[in-house]
């Protein structure tokens, strides 16, 4: 246990930034799932919806430094090929 008070404040401080990046990175992972799974299950329309609204949650993270934004550049790419490769719905 930190004995200083300044030691006191800076648990406090890491334990609120580890919980606010936690969630961060959980609800990061949790809207690129819901794109991989659009693409796994081959529908198009599902995963473009789910990319659209994963877009500007990876930006986000990245503007709040949660991941570095060539990482976030990296998934988005990434994400759009794979969509952009799915065949058209019907």
């Amino acid at each position: 246990m930190p004995i200083t008070k300044s030691a006191q404040k800076h648990m406090r401080q890491s334990q609120k930034r580890r919980l606010r990046n936690r969630a961060a990175k959980s609800t990061l992972k949790t809207v690129i799932k819901k794109v991989r799974t659009g693409i796994e299950g081959s529908d198009r329309d599902a995963a473009e919806k789910a990319f659209l609204q994963a877009v500007p949650t990876i930006d986000r993270a990245a503007s709040k430094g949660f991941i570095h934004k060539n990482a976030a550049a990296r998934y988005k790419s990434r994400l759009a090929r794979q969509v952009h490769a799915l065949p058209q719905s019907s």
